[in-house]
């Protein structure tokens, strides 16, 4: 079963793959996803925090997870990149939850919406990310999935 935060996170990559090919705005995204099925089952002052959070963060997150890729950024799939933001997102500002729980989110994310292996890549890209984001909650230790 889906939490409302899982729900949220899907229709925020949702947002995101939108914004990302089409430049529409957070607000029209926002609205626009309002009126999908589900809409109603997610956690919408979450959803509306990481979409519009996401997009106002967007060049500052491609800042740090650039250095953690084996490619450019914009070589990304649109999945990937939304994933990859989403999660990064999380990670630099949403101390509340924890790095295990914002990665093993974007693999599954990865998994029902990505390419056949991109959860891989998305799993070691934020592992070095959470290392780099997340000292203290011990995600330097190399003790994760």
């Amino acid at each position: 079963m889906k939490t409302s935060r899982r729900r949220s996170r899907e229709f925020a990559l949702q947002g995101l793959y939108q914004w990302q090919l089409a430049r529409t705005d957070a607000a029209t995204i926002a609205r626009e996803l309002a009126e999908a099925r589900g809409f109603e089952k997610l956690d919408a002052e979450y959803f509306r925090m990481l979409l519009e959070g996401t997009i106002a963060a967007a060049p500052e997150l491609e800042k740090i997870i650039t250095p953690h890729l084996d490619r450019a950024f914009s070589r990304l799939s649109p999945v990937e990149r939304g994933i990859l933001l989403l999660a990064g997102y999380e990670l630099a500002h949403c101390p509340d939850v924890p790095y295990r729980a914002v990665i093993n989110e974007a693999v599954e994310l990865a998994k029902d919406y990505g390419g056949t292996d991109g959860y891989k890549f998305v799993n070691g890209v934020l592992d070095r990310l959470a290392a780099q984001l997340r000292k203290g909650e011990g995600a330097e230790t190399g003790n994760r999935k």
